[in-house]
């Protein structure tokens, strides 16, 4: 009657199963359909809706032949894939449709939603028995990419649709043990698992009862009491569980139970409540964060590592990976806890699978794998297979490389038996060592500019085998002889180990030719190679013997000792120079200073003078020598005379003659009486300077005050005007106190009226000439990338559209001018290196308004200091660079001196029978400043020519 009850239910479930396959079927529109319409069309339509539904058929025609070449190109374009299966699932194209979702499937994890709308989709068109047999090996695959709930509880209820068939009912309880094994400890979500079992069990039982009025014969009788025995259990294993909503489970326990429950599923549903309270601040606080949840998840592991329950904190890490599976750390930390507690190697292997599907850039989780693998037995193919999958997951560096291929290596050394002559595992390592040499210098050396091995360690492993294991000198022998020629031979730890190789594995004769090379050689440590060549001589060597290393080594020391002291001498002449050149500068700011205070001095004196009075030219000429001015009778018009015309004036030409005396006086005054800015240098820790302003700016003082009030209490706002009485620029703002200036810094290169404003710290560059401020990093940042070619129109928010979908984007700087202008180039912030690399391979030559981008790694180039010049003769003669303004030679500084009086400062003395006398450059006595002259001294200077 069992049995007649199983079929009942089976036939049931068989109808249902049907029912369902065919209203889906209905519901899906054929190939080419609008999805609106439900497939069916009339004759009365309206025909230019026909006409669009045929224009949008034809555009996803083209734009899956688009993604479909796209993915020929760049096959590991995630979003790419992602599209297609869009397109194709609107389209109703099943079998384009699979074929992309194996792809994907082969390349990446898929997560939880794509998972189950291919589920879905295949269960509508799954009705023969083989076809069934196609979803269930889909879902084995599914539940093995990430360990989901959702996925569990669809699995099992799709295969309660094939108890008919034999064995069925068994199958389904496999499937449901499986699920309650996998996430039936998850404390939000194990409660609906738990609830589902039950439900199958009871419903079998529904069908196990006899009819109404009949006598259950023994084997009925039986098989109601394994049933009944059945649900009991259930329950019972649920109530030891802590989840969430075990009271109603327990209530409803009571319920159903006919006897009382034993005090035994009491204690320990009350053990259970007790761990669920310890949990439940965790769990609120993952209900509660933001994605990616990392420091929630950290917080709630290491709460289970403290509980050691190996199943929970298998599952808690299972979840975090769920929401976090592009963070290469957390998959290091769960593959080191199965590694070294669980130690199950279907587990294992698994996990380390899944973690290099997922962060393929990372070199460490290859390692591991491969570990594991040789760890756990597997076969040799199946590990060389994975290291050429490794060899192809493109890593980020350089030395990424050298690391994977160590760790093959390794490998390959422990499966050769060193006690035969010759092997096969021994030529497979011999090949190997040999390939990656050449791997390194070929391929990663064309990617990277670098083999990222320049202390070649692989090929000095290699030496270490022949010679300790193969006992084959003569190989390793030339191997470092190898190593030594690509610019090894200049450091002595190098030949030092070469030297030990030989001590332990060659003869003395070897040994003394080493390191009488490496006395040769040696450019670092010299000294530590001399005393291990007398050392060996001293135990080992003849009376000739020691008198050649003496003599070598001597000899060597003592130009060592000559070379260091020359570069002492010249370091110490660079630095006099340094001292000298900055002596200069000092002096050369002290009497520009001066020049501009005599200079405004000058522009009032020449406004109160009368400009047809001829006399006075002669009597200021008297009374102020040093000043310079127009002659009439010379014809010479000198450069700073210039200067002050286009001062007046401007470049127009000469004052209008209609202009009021009244408003040229005020004029005159209003400029005059600009107060100069000066700075208290014993504030600059409450001060910030300020600058790339608009010099258009009205009331600077106000415009700043209101921007600068947020960070704290401003003291006072100081501009910078030009004697003309504009606004240069640049200003200091002082604050009450140096925790209002610190926050001042953070409004650097805040936008104010279309330009960039620069914020940094006021110091004084007198006593710190070399102090520039760079707030942003000038090194390798993983975390963070460097994107160039971007249209000048693209916005910060249409940028950060774009990088959001492959991680959470911390920060986002577009690159502008000093203007504010674009540049087209970006700086994009994730949280982590995982986030980054992944947008990386995504990224990477995407399109954006028609302009190809290129991503990479900030990685910003070391940046070049000025080249000092060198001590020496040629510099001593130098011709002094002349010293121009931000934006070259104005045209106010052109020079009006005839090219008979350009000449050198200090011209060189005429040689007299070869030799240089009295040259001021190499005299120690400091050279007389020229005296100054007036114009009527360089007038008869040059009628004397």
């Amino acid at each position: 009657m069992a049995a007649a009850g199983a079929e009942a239910a089976a036939a049931a479930a068989e109808e249902e199963e049907e029912a369902a396959a065919e209203e889906e079927k209905r519901r899906l529109p054929p190939p080419g359909a609008d999805p609106e319409s439900g497939g069916d069309s009339e004759d009365e339509g309206d025909s230019d809706s026909s006409g669009d539904g045929e224009d949008e058929e034809k555009e996803n025609e083209a734009e899956i032949q688009r993604l479909e070449e796209q993915l020929s190109i760049n096959a590991f374009d995630y979003n790419c894939h992602l599209d297609l299966i869009k397109l194709l699932r609107q389209e109703g194209e099943l079998v384009k449709l699979r074929r992309a979702r194996q792809k994907m499937s082969e390349l990446f994890p898929l997560t939880e939603e794509i998972w189950l709308d291919w589920l879905k989709d295949e269960i509508k068109m799954a009705s023969e028995n083989s076809e069934r047999e196609k979803v269930y090996e889909l879902f084995e695959r599914a539940v093995k990419d990430y360990i989901c709930p959702e996925i569990w509880l669809e699995y099992a209820q799709y295969s309660i649709g094939g108890i008919g068939q034999e064995g069925g009912i068994e199958k389904v309880r496999s499937i449901f043990e499986r699920a309650l094994t996998a996430v039936g400890l998850h404390v939000t979500k194990g409660t609906a698992l738990w609830e589902a079992y039950r439900e199958f069990e009871n419903a079998i039982l529904e069908t196990a009862q006899p009819a109404p009025g009949s006598v259950p014969s023994p084997e009925q009788q039986q098989m109601l009491c394994s049933q009944l025995e059945r649900i009991h259990t259930l329950f019972r294993r649920q109530l030891g569980i802590p989840l969430l909503d075990m009271e109603a489970s327990y209530a409803e326990y009571e319920e159903w139970s006919e006897e009382p429950i034993p005090e035994t599923i009491i204690k320990n549903y009350k053990k259970a409540l007790q761990q669920l309270e310890k949990c439940k601040p965790y769990e609120e606080a993952l209900l509660g964060a933001e994605t990616p949840k990392l420091a929630e998840y950290q917080a709630y592991i290491d709460f289970e590592m403290k509980a050691g329950d190996p199943a929970r904190i298998q599952l808690i890490y299972e979840r975090a990976l769920a929401e976090n599976c592009l963070v290469p750390d957390l998959w290091a930390r769960y593959n080191q806890y199965l590694d070294r507690q669980l130690r199950v190697k279907e587990l294992v292997l698994s996990a380390h699978d899944r973690a290099v599907r997922n962060c393929p850039w990372t070199v460490g989780l290859w390692i591991r794998y491969l570990l594991a693998m040789e760890r756990h037995g597997v076969d040799h193919c199946i590990i060389s297979e994975m290291f050429e999958k490794a060899l192809n997951a493109g890593f980020i560096q350089a030395t990424d490389y050298v690391e994977i291929w160590q760790a093959y290596l390794d490998y390959l050394r422990r499966r050769v038996d060193f006690t035969q002559d010759s092997s096969k595992e021994l030529e497979e390592l011999r090949s190997a060592f040999a390939r990656a040499v050449e791997y390194l210098k070929q391929e990663v050396e064309e990617r990277f500019s670098e083999s990222g091995d320049p202390s070649c360690t692989i090929m000095q492993n290699w030496a270490r085998v022949e010679a300790r294991l193969c006992n084959n000198m003569q190989k390793a022998r030339e191997l470092w002889d190898n190593i030594m020629t690509k610019g090894n031979a200049k450091y002595a730890n190098m030949w030092l180990e070469y030297y030990n190789l030989e001590r332990a594995h060659g003869d003395t004769q070897h040994c003394r030719k080493a390191l009488h090379r490496a006395v040769q050689c040696t450019s670092d440590y010299p000294e530590h190679v001399c005393e291990v060549l007398l050392t060996l001589e001293r135990i080992e060597g003849t009376l000739e013997d020691w008198d050649a290393a003496v003599q070598k080594t001597e000899n060597r020391l003592a130009r060592v000792n000559e070379q260091r002291a020359k570069i002492a001498e010249k370091e110490a002449a660079l630095a006099k120079q340094e001292e000298e050149k900055a002596e200069q500068r000092k002096q050369a700011r002290a009497e520009k200073k001066a020049s501009k205070k005599a200079k405004k001095n000058r522009i009032g004196d020449k406004r109160k003078a009368d400009d047809d009075d001829e006399g006075e030219w002669g009597r200021e000429e008297e009374e102020q020598p040093s000043k310079r001015h127009k002659g009439d009778g010379d014809g010479l018009l000198l450069e700073e005379d210039m200067e002050l015309e286009t001062g007046l004036f401007g470049r127009s030409g000469p004052e209008k003659p209609d202009r009021p005396a009244n408003q040229k006086q005020k004029a005159s005054t209003s400029r005059k009486d600009i107060p100069k800015v000066l700075h208290d240098s014993s504030k600059d820790n409450v001060t910030v300077f300020v600058s790339n302003l608009s010099y258009n700016m009205a009331e600077p003082e106000v415009k700043l005050k209101e921007l600068f009030e947020s960070c704290g209490e401003v003291e006072q706002i100081r501009p910078v005007f030009s004697n003309k009485g504009t606004f240069r620029g640049y200003c200091y703002v002082e604050f009450k106190d140096e925790k209002s200036a610190l926050q001042a810094l953070g409004l650097d290169r805040k936008v104010v009226e279309g330009r960039p404003m620069f914020v940094s710290p006021c110091v004084d560059k007198n006593k710190n000439p070399d102090f520039k401020v760079f707030r942003y990093s000038t090194t390798l940042e993983k975390h963070k990338l460097f994107i160039s070619g971007l249209p000048f129109s693209c916005t910060k928010e249409e940028l950060e559209d774009v990088c959001k979908a492959h991680g959470n984007v911390k920060d986002i700087r577009l690159v502008t001018n000093r203007a504010g202008k674009p540049k087209g180039l970006a700086y994009v912030e994730y949280e982590n290196e995982a986030q980054a690399s992944q947008a990386v391979l995504k990224m990477d030559g995407l399109t954006i308004k028609d302009h190809v981008i290129k991503v990479a790694i900030s990685n910003p180039p070391l940046r070049k200091l000025p080249d000092k010049p060198e001590a020496g003769r040629a510099s001593q003669f130098a011709a002094p660079r002349q010293i121009y303004g931000a934006r070259g030679k104005g045209r106010t500084q052109l020079s009006m001196m005839p090219r008979a009086l350009q000449r050198q400062s200090n011209p060189v003395a005429k040689a007299e029978n070869g030799m240089v006398q009295n040259s001021p450059a190499t005299s120690s006595e400091p050279a007389e400043e020229p005296k100054k002259m007036s114009n009527a001294d360089f007038a008869k200077m040059l009628l004397n020519k």
